[in-house]
């Protein structure tokens, strides 16, 4: 940067208004290209908004957490939009009340194969403890994987990062995947959608079909608190963690 735009820019980068307006405007900027692809899951707006923030972080030497002071206010309205899924999962009660024991059985199902699956995996290939451990939950929303990581000995930061991963290649290939099976019923694709790559995962399934959405934010929540409750206990009983 030249001396009066650098000055500028220093300035600039001190309001976290700015980081606000950036983190919108490349949600924007992903969205209209996702548009454009009629809506293909490849093209996935997540995915590309990470890629533009990224690069404009690099190119402007910006440390994360002075982005973080604005981009916070979009991370606050999490909360809120999460405990909003509660309203058309509710419009589902009906279907929810008949298949309680299905879905609960296919929480923990799902969940322990993603869990064994993961650590399996790296651990064949020769990762580290550390690396092992933060990969334990990597299938469930970001807080909660985080501090289930920290807990049990991972890195939260890797896992944040496989968190964000595992959402993107869910969300982008579960059309072909559920295709592939034949499996039509949008509570069930809703609903293991949300199993594996959580929050990601079901904002692609609420662009389906309200229903869809709606089983697969309970797929979210029901395996956070799973995982939350029986990583730690799991690994404390196989010594791995004391």
């Amino acid at each position: 940067m030249t001396p009066g735009i650098s000055t500028i820019w220093v300035y600039l980068s001190a309001s976290p208004l700015l980081w606000l307006t950036a983190t919108l405007l490349a949600y924007q900027i992903a969205y209209a290209l996702y548009a454009r692809s009629k809506f293909n899951p490849l093209v996935n707006p997540v995915a590309i908004a990470v890629a533009l923030l990224v690069t404009v972080l690099v190119g402007t030497g910006t440390e994360y957490g002075t982005y973080f002071e604005g981009a916070q206010f979009v991370h606050f309205l999490l909360g809120p939009a999460t405990v909003a899924l509660a309203i058309p999962l509710y419009q589902q009660m009906n279907k929810l009340r008949r298949n309680w024991f299905a879905l609960l059985a296919s929480a923990l199902a799902g969940g322990t194969a993603a869990i064994g699956s993961a650590m399996g995996i790296a651990w064949a290939l020769g990762a580290s403890p550390a690396t092992i451990l933060s990969l334990a939950p990597k299938a469930v929303t970001m807080p909660i994987a985080m501090g289930v990581a920290e807990k049990i000995g991972g890195l939260p930061s890797l896992t944040a990062v496989l968190v964000m991963v595992t959402g993107i290649l869910g969300a982008t290939t579960a059309r072909w995947i559920f295709n592939l099976m034949r499996i039509d019923d949008h509570a069930v694709r809703g609903f293991a959608l949300g199993l594996t790559s959580h929050g990601i995962g079901t904002a692609r399934a609420f662009q389906v079909s309200e229903e869809m959405g709606a089983f697969s934010g309970l797929a979210m929540g029901v395996a956070g608190v799973l995982t939350a409750l029986l990583v730690p206990v799991v690994l404390k009983l196989l010594g791995v963690v004391a």
